[in-house]
């Protein structure tokens, strides 16, 4: 049989305020175990939750970044379950009412433009932390065996972002976490650092007969904190689902972990439903009222949105899809271009795009970090693109003043104030310094001089007589030849174009 793989996801986004959604402690990620866990954040008695005004901002913007309904009215409940790690016996969330309803997310996948309803967006606390510890851990103060409870964590602000079941590959359930990674972190209300949880995402996976209007029974893998993860994990879903129709077996509604050293899914606990969680409203906490003027305030502070810039590139610019949407898949990533248009002027925009998305993304992608880290600033290679521009080096040549560069260490970098240089411009900067220095260090700077490459091209042809007379006789390859003879004479530093014609001058007489 053919079946057709359904993807929903529930992202958990933790949201970047300096206090908790509740209470006034602290979210700095790291500390000691339960040092920012104070008594509204576990429910002693005689405390009161009061609600954060920036959790609430957050929020609304990320509504209005996704297109989505706020709704002016919004209720936080109850949601009652029992975990070790959750001290109150219930976590504080929204239910009928979210803040957030609605929008939509859309993405580059291998077949073009793809776009995910997003069903809800809401407000809620997070739990603690469990602790297993296993033998050997001298950094720990955890005997083996022992579990502990960290409740450092409980009480931060989170935002759930729920989508429909609108995917239909792993590839495309990646490809949407990716691009609400970059948003959230875009719009400036989650730090997305996954590997502390800021940014952990369920996967709500089902199959059915290709075809069928009728969902089939779905499982959740909860927890997954990164990219491979989720990839891996709903392809192993997918690949047991089926075997187990297959065989004539049904799927069990649950919840199920991934093991990432085994690389497959397993049993967690059957899945509960809403009315499991028996929600009532917050008796401690009043209905949350928006104004419209706080919404169109907070509309108002939004940056250019991703998509919005995309279709800029490449309207205003003529770039590529693969181009604009490379440049825009961070905010750091937009920034770093546009810095670098704004001192070269638009002639330069298709040479500041090649390089920031292929030597310095590879770059980037080697060393592991985001580019806002990158030992090569804007400037720089600006400066880089001048003196390829200039003549002063080859494109050849650029790429290994690109890898000194990068390898040093305390470069140093000056930021030019206003106006900014165009492509030829006699500004004084350290960065073009530095380039021109490195340039000078390598012995890379081209050949320009007519008279000295004129009597390198006269040596190069009274040597390759037999390329010359093929040419003469009108094979084009022979003069491919004898430019190659001519760079390799000069030691690869004479500029080609010259070298090109002086040859044709010479050959002409």
């Amino acid at each position: 049989m053919d079946w057709e793989t359904v993807i929903g996801i529930e992202t958990h986004a933790q949201l970047s305020t300096v206090s908790k959604i509740f209470s006034g402690a602290a979210t700095r990620f790291g500390a000691a175990p339960n040092v920012q866990a104070c008594a509204v954040d576990i429910a002693l008695p005689g405390v009161l939750p009061v609600l954060n005004k920036g959790a609430v901002e957050r929020a609304v913007r990320f509504g209005l970044a996704v297109g989505a309904d706020i709704n002016r009215r919004s209720v936080f409940a109850r949601k009652n379950y029992f975990y070790p790690d959750l001290p109150k016996g219930y976590q504080i969330s929204q239910y009928e009412l979210p803040v957030v309803r609605g929008g939509s997310l859309s993405m580059l996948v291998k077949d073009g433009e793809k776009t995910v309803r997003l069903t809800r967006a809401h407000l809620e606390e997070d739990a603690g932390k469990s602790l297993h510890e296993a033998a050997g851990n001298a950094h720990s103060a955890l005997s083996h065996g022992m579990s502990g409870i960290d409740l450092n964590r409980a009480g931060t602000p989170l935002l759930e972002i729920v989508t429909e079941p609108d995917m239909r590959s792993a590839e495309e359930a990646v490809a949407y976490a990716k691009t609400l990674h970059a948003l959230v972190r875009w719009i400036g209300i989650c730090d997305g650092n996954m590997q502390e949880g800021s940014f952990r995402c369920d996967a709500n996976v089902s199959v059915r007969p290709r075809g069928s209007a009728v969902l089939g029974t779905r499982c959740e893998i909860k927890n997954l904190n990164s990219f491979r993860f989720l990839e891996e994990a709903i392809n192993y879903e997918v690949r047991r689902q089926i075997e187990l129709l297959e065989d004539g077996g049904t799927v069990a509604q649950e919840t199920r972990l991934y093991d990432p050293d085994r690389r497959e899914t397993r049993s967690m606990r059957s899945k509960e439903e809403a009315h499991d969680y028996r929600y009532f409203p917050d008796p401690d906490l009043l209905p949350l009222d928006i104004s419209a003027e706080t919404i169109e305030q907070i509309r108002s502070e939004l940056p250019e949105l991703p998509q919005a810039k995309r279709e800029r590139y490449q309207n205003d610019f003529g770039l590529s899809a693969y181009d604009a949407g490379v440049l825009t898949q961070s905010r750091e990533n937009a920034e770093y271009f546009e810095d670098m248009v704004n001192r070269l002027g638009r002639p330069a925009v298709k040479a500041c795009a090649n390089w920031i998305t292929v030597e310095l993304a590879a770059a980037v992608n080697r060393a592991g970090i985001e580019i806002a880290q990158s030992p090569v600033s804007s400037e720089q290679l600006a400066w880089l693109i001048v003196r390829i521009d200039d003549g002063t080096i080859s494109s050849r040549a650029a790429k290994d003043v690109f890898q000194a560069l990068w390898q040093r260490e305390n470069i140093a970098v000056a930021v030019l104030s206003a106006p900014r240089p165009s492509l030829h411009s006699s500004v004084k900067s350290a960065a073009r310094d530095d380039i021109d220095n490195i340039i000078e260090q390598l012995g890379l700077k081209q050949i320009s001089d007519t008279g000295a490459l004129e009597d390198v091209i006269v040596q190069v042809l009274a040597a390759n007589q037999k390329s010359v007379e093929e040419y003469r006789a009108g094979k084009e390859k022979a003069f491919n030849a004898l430019v190659g003879q001519a760079m390799k004479a000069t030691k690869g530093k004479g500029n080609p174009a010259l070298i090109n014609g002086i040859l044709k001058k010479i050959l002409a007489r």
